[in-house]
This record gives C-alpha cells, sequence and structure tokens, in this order.
C-alpha cells in the first residue's frame, strides 16, 4: 500500500496512529482469538535474502507460462527472476520445483465483517460486540491470506471502524492478513441496499457504526464521501441500485440518482481517489458509468448498450459470478429468506451473460468474489466458472494479478514478480493453466517475504 499510503502522507500516518491506539486498547480485552492473532500472525520468518525455485512460473505480465525459474528475494522484496537451467538447490533455498509459482492473488470484493451465514438471521448484526466485529474481520483476513489472496478492496463495510482497526493491526505486522484498500461505510439512501435496516433488527438497536454513509441528496452524499476518506478510505462504493441480500429493496431498482452518484465522484477525484458502484440494475449502471465512476461490482443485468459504454469510457466490472452457485445451493441449506434465493435465481444467469458479453466486448474485468457472501476460504473457486464463461485461463489469472492491481493504483508493489515488487508469492501443485481449478487450493503463500503457509 506504499503508493496509495505516499500519496496521503501524514494524514494517512495519523490515521494509522488513531487505528493502533484503538487496537491497544481493544485487543487486551478480545479474548483467544486476539492472542492468536498476535502470535500466529508473526509469519515463520526468512532470512533477509532467499531463493525460491519454481518448477513453472506464471509471473503475471507474461501471456505464457514460463517454465522453471528462480527468484531471489531481499528483505521482503523480489529482487531477481532467472532461468534456472544451472542453479543448484541450497539447503537454506525454498524448493518449489513441483509446483507451479504465482504472484500474490488479489481479490476485489471482500468483506470481512460478514460470513454467509450471516443472511439466515441478520438480527446477529446487532447482537456482536465491537471485540465480535473485530474478532470476525481478523479471522476472515488471516483466512483469505492462506488461501492465496495477498491483496484484497474491502468494497464497503457495515463496521467500517473495525476494519480501519484490523487494516491497522495487519500493516504493522501484529494480525496475518493481506494488505487491505478499503472504501470506509457503504454510500446509500436510507433503507437503501447498503443500509443495516432487517426486521430480525428493532430501529433503536441498529449500530450507530454502520449507519456512518447513509445520505438523501447530492450535498449529503458528498459529506459522507469526505468524512470517510477523511477516516482513511482508500476509494468509495456507492450503492446506486438494490441488493439481493436486503430487505425493501430489489436488485433491478435505481436507488441513488446520477447527480448523487456524480456528487461523490467530483468529492473523490479532489482527493485522488477512485469510485466503484454497487449496480445490478441497468439503469443504475448507466447512471454511475456517466457520473464518473471508475468501475460496477456485479453488474448484474446490464444491457448491450451499457456495456458498451463501460468499454467506451474504460470502466472496470467487478463479477461475482460464481456466488450465484453457492446461495442457491448452500445458502438454502441455512435457511436463507425465500426472498434472496428468488432474487439470486433472478440474477445469477443474467449475470453470467453480462460477463460473457463483456469478455467479448474487451471490458476490464477484475476478480471480485464477494466474500462474506461466499466463503472467505473460497476465493480460488471463480476461476473456473470465469473460463466457463469465456476467458482463457491466462486471462481469469490476470484479472487477480496485474490487471487488478492496475486498478487499484499497486501495479509498483503487487500483481507480479518481477525485480522491485513485493515478495507476494503463491505456487500449487500442477499447472492452473491446464486445471484452472487447482487455484482453489493454494500449497505454499509468501507475503512481504514471510511464509504464511508451506507445502
Amino acid at each position: 500500500m506504499a503508493t496509495l499510503c505516499n500519496e496521503r502522507g501524514n494524514d494517512m500516518n495519523t490515521i494509522r496512529s488513531s487505528a493502533l491506539l484503538i487496537a491497544a486498547l481493544i485487543l487486551p480485552s478480545l479474548g483467544p482469538l486476539a492472542a492468536t492473532a498476535r502470535v500466529s500472525s508473526i509469519s515463520e520468518p526468512v532470512s533477509p535474502s532467499i531463493i525460491i525455485h519454481c518448477g513453472n512460473l506464471i509471473d503475471g505480465l507474461s501471456d505464457t507460462l514460463l517454465g522453471a525459474r528462480r527468484v531471489r528475494i531481499d528483505k521482503g522484496v523480489i529482487t531477481a527472476v532467472d532461468n534456472t537451467s544451472r542453479a543448484v538447490v541450497t539447503e537454506n533455498d525454498i524448493d518449489l520445483r513441483d509446483y507451479t509459482c504465482l504472484p500474490g492473488l488479489i481479490n476485489t470484493h471482500v468483506h470481512f465483517d460478514a460470513n454467509p451465514e450471516d443472511a439466515a438471521d441478520y438480527g446477529i448484526y446487532a447482537r456482536r460486540s465491537t471485540r465480535d466485529n473485530l474478532d470476525l474481520i481478523l479471522k476472515n483476513a488471516e483466512i483469505t491470506l492462506k488461501s492465496g489472496f495477498t491483496t484484497v478492496r474491502h468494497v464497503g463495510a457495515w463496521f467500517p471502524d473495525a476494519v480501519a482497526t484490523a487494516k491497522a493491526l495487519i500493516d504493522e505486522g501484529l494480525a496475518q492478513g493481506p494488505s487491505i484498500q478499503t472504501a470506509g461505510p457503504y454510500l446509500t439512501i436510507p433503507g437503501g441496499g447498503g443500509d443495516l435496516t432487517f426486521p430480525e433488527i428493532p430501529p433503536d438497536k441498529i449500530p450507530p457504526e454502520s449507519q456512518q454513509g447513509i445520505a438523501s441528496t447530492p450535498e449529503d452524499f458528498a459529506k459522507r464521501a469526505q468524512a470517510a476518506i477523511d477516516k482513511g478510505a482508500q476509494f468509495l462504493k456507492v450503492i446506486a441500485s438494490g441488493a439481493v441480500f436486503s430487505m425493501g429493496t430489489a436488485p433491478g431498482a435505481p436507488e441513488m440518482h446520477q447527480d448523487d452518484i456524480a456528487a461523490v465522484v467530483a468529492v473523490a477525484r479532489t482527493n485522488g481517489v477512485k469510485v466503484t458502484a454497487h449496480v445490478h440494475s441497468d439503469q443504475s449502471g448507466r447512471d454511475a458509468i456517466l457520473a464518473g465512476v471508475d468501475s460496477l461490482e456485479h453488474a448484474s443485468l446490464l444491457s448491450d448498450k451499457t456495456i458498451r459504454l463501460a468499454a467506451e469510457r474504460g470502466v472496470a466490472l467487478s463479477m461475482d459470478v460464481y456466488n450465484g452457485t453457492y446461495t442457491d445451493t448452500t445458502g438454502r441449506e441455512l435457511g436463507y429468506p425465500e426472498v434472496f434465493i428468488e432474487r439470486n435465481l433472478a440474477t445469477t444467469e443474467a449475470q453470467r451473460s453480462v460477463f460473457r458479453k463483456a469478455v467479448k466486448a474487451g471490458v476490464t474485468l477484475l476478480y471480485g468474489t464477494d466474500a462474506g457472501v461466499l466463503p472467505h476460504d473460497m476465493g480460488g473457486w471463480q476461476f473456473e466458472i470465469m473460463v466457463e464463461h469465456g476467458m482463457t485461463p491466462m486471462q481469469a489469472i490476470q484479472s487477480a494479478t496485474r490487471v487488478a492491481a492496475h486498478h487499484m493504483g499497486m501495479s509498483q508493489e503487487v500483481g507480479a514478480i518481477s525485480p522491485g515488487l513485493q515478495a507476494d508469492i503463491i505456487a500449487v501443485r500442477g499447472n492452473p493453466l491446464e486445471d484452472v481449478s487447482l487455484l482453489r487450493e493454494i500449497s505454499f503463500v509468501l507475503k512481504d517475504g514471510e511464509i504464511v503457509k508451506a507445502p
């Protein structure tokens, strides 16, 4: 996150210090999970200079499998990548000659303050304490990292302050998790898809932390957007249309007007950050693009015309094309409300059709699973369905490496195995270009030059 933090300079340092102060006050009372986070988060250290021997390499930059390569790492930074034809594996090297190495993966749509089972009883959000929320976020962050995702976009939160605290702990090496780029709170209308209003939660029990992004006019949205950035948001998320998992809204119904979204975009541009829009409806997708957003989440019901507009304007799509299957199966078993099941059925195949058309139209597609709706240990399950619906395996992998890194403004830090970048490296046994499902099970994870998971 160095590039983003440098842009914000002292402001981000102040934010981090504040979050760490909060964490210092909270952690002593967090119990066993927090203690585990502090101890286990000190990943197995590697020497300042190490060598990894890869049987094959997908570097995130080339469009082909590069074959056997040797990767040198010094103080957590990749310093060399070269052919291994004459390489000798020493006792101190990391031997991955039976594996394919890849850059640490990037998930551009996660929610660490939520789990899939929550959708069966949203009252849980009123019953969880500050301690509970931080526990949950740290647990899901660690699960995500060990699943091979070393960088994520946290695309809105009902508990943005807890996410900020967790991010600070991870950044300082006090907890284990991926690098987090956070949007802060959802920017949404009252009762909209980002408002925590559910029958299970009495109005007087709605957590105040969840209400930070609620607004009704362009002027109010601008104020909420600026407040989110002042508290550390590195991009912004607007809830432009209804959601699948919400009450009182519908996925195809617009919620924010174009001028509301434009007001948020204006604040974002002034502060040098991007805006993404939660969109299911075609009208909301078009409004968001014309208002100047940088990306759309879900994009389930876009028309051919709006898909072309996204391509023309360079607006990226982050489409969670796998989790509809999860919701239709496991969601039923968990007891999701029938309205959620019905909405999921209505949007899943439509979304996959949009995805296929977007691939053909040359739209920038980002790897995003909507983790929190999908379990946090299933981040790699989406690659298969992206390939099934039009991508090559390499395109799918690049959507979770260099393409995502570029969109997030992090190409100089992550997204590739290349000299000068962070030593974020994963490995799988076999060749994921032949069987992309191998990315479901990651054998080896290195983050910032520290071993997180080993075969």
